[in-house]
């Protein structure tokens, strides 16, 4: 990937990827959605990738973090505190984070308000999907040979009981004003719009790390990792520290 022309603004430590590539494939998605090269769908759906191709952009927003203060269940980064034990441990060897919300854009989201027909809007829903999908692997790239990381791992609120949703709040009050530099608001639910947003803090790390190892949710469809139902006590609990 190719960085040198990437339109990438900071502030305050603050830096807002504003121009990141993405490319939807029109015979793939045809595929997915079992569309034939013939039928007049066919031809709505290039219409609708061009547009979104058009009209998309996707951003990345970050902040470069300092580790202040660690006690046995929190950790503090530029003076926020996060409670999360499993973050944490995690974060025991490491003194710069990355705090992140990478957002599909508000600009491809007004668009798919446009589709009100169940399986078009379902396309839409997955068009959104895979442009964030670009978004996410062009910044963790991004972030890997900028900062020269050899390794590194992320942790999302909400990912896990032990960093609830509720802590959405402290990430983003940590970045800056997210919605007025990504235009990515966080609701009351601490839910994020647009919906295909994601959010987390990156830390360097020798061993990777999944949250998905520590959920016993069974028949996840976003599960990366299996579950360990031995290692929470085995690294995270406190008796073991």
């Amino acid at each position: 990937m190719k960085f040198n022309k990437l339109k990438v603004s900071s502030n305050n430590n603050v830096f807002l990827i504003s121009s990141i590539p993405f490319h939807l494939d029109l015979e793939k998605t045809a595929e997915k959605f079992r569309i034939s090269p013939e039928s007049k769908e066919f031809h709505t759906l290039e219409d609708m990738l061009e547009k979104a191709q058009e009209v998309g952009i996707p951003k990345a927003l970050y902040r470069v973090g300092y580790i202040d203060k660690r006690i046995e269940e929190s950790i503090f980064i530029n003076g926020t505190e996060f409670k999360s034990r499993v973050l944490r441990v995690n974060l025991e060897d490491a003194d710069r984070v990355f705090l992140y919300v990478i957002t599909c854009g508000m600009e491809i989201e007004e668009w798919s308000k446009s589709y009100n027909d169940p399986f078009f809007a379902y396309i839409v829903d997955y068009i959104k999907e895979s442009v964030l999908g670009c978004a996410v692997s062009f910044f963790f790239n991004y972030i890997r040979k900028t900062y020269k990381l050899s390794k590194f791992s992320k942790m999302a609120p909400g990912s896990l009981k032990d960093w609830p949703i509720e802590q959405q709040r402290q990430l983003f009050d940590t970045i800056g004003d997210v919605e007025k530099a990504a235009g990515v608001i966080l609701k009351e639910s601490f839910l994020m719009v647009p919906s295909k947003s994601v959010s987390g803090i990156i830390f360097p790390t020798e061993v990777s790390f999944e949250s998905c190892i520590l959920c016993p949710r069974e028949k996840c469809p976003s599960r990366r990792a299996s579950y360990n139902s031995t290692l929470y006590n085995e690294r995270y609990s406190i008796s073991h520290s």
